[in-house]
């Protein structure tokens, strides 16, 4: 099991950038697929990217692809989510996530370690 503790999030104004942060504790972060997944106001929490244990691999949603890019450090057990050209639509609250096994193609529902979340607001 990971402990997951996210950071980074705030108000900006449209167009603005962001990272948020995901700090682990706990053993093997290395052998963890991470997820960042996000909840708008008034709707359901879904999965915008993924990366492998490794960071070789990624995948990322049809919504924020080409904006946001996702990274991580395995030796500081940090996952990040750098968020580029912000929208309104965006605002949310951001998780990560961590599900055992390297590959990044695992399913939204195999991730079973969560943060608390940090919460994302965008202006217009």
């Amino acid at each position: 099991q990971l402990q997951l503790v996210e950071s980074g999030g705030g108000s900006v104004q449209a167009g603005d950038s962001l990272r948020l942060s995901c700090v682990a504790s706990g053993r093997y972060f290395g052998n963890y697929a991470l997820a960042w997944f996000r909840r708008p106001p008034g709707m359901g929490r879904s999965m915008i990217t993924t990366i492998s244990g490794s960071g070789e691999d990624t995948w990322y949603g049809s919504l924020v692809k080409g904006r946001f890019t996702t990274s991580r450090d395995n030796a500081q057990k940090t996952v990040y989510l750098q968020m580029n050209n912000l929208k309104p639509e965006d605002t949310a609250v951001y998780y990560c996530a961590a599900a055992y096994g390297s590959s990044h193609l695992q399913p939204a529902n195999e991730y079973d370690n969560w943060g608390q979340g940090t919460r994302v607001t965008v202006s217009a």
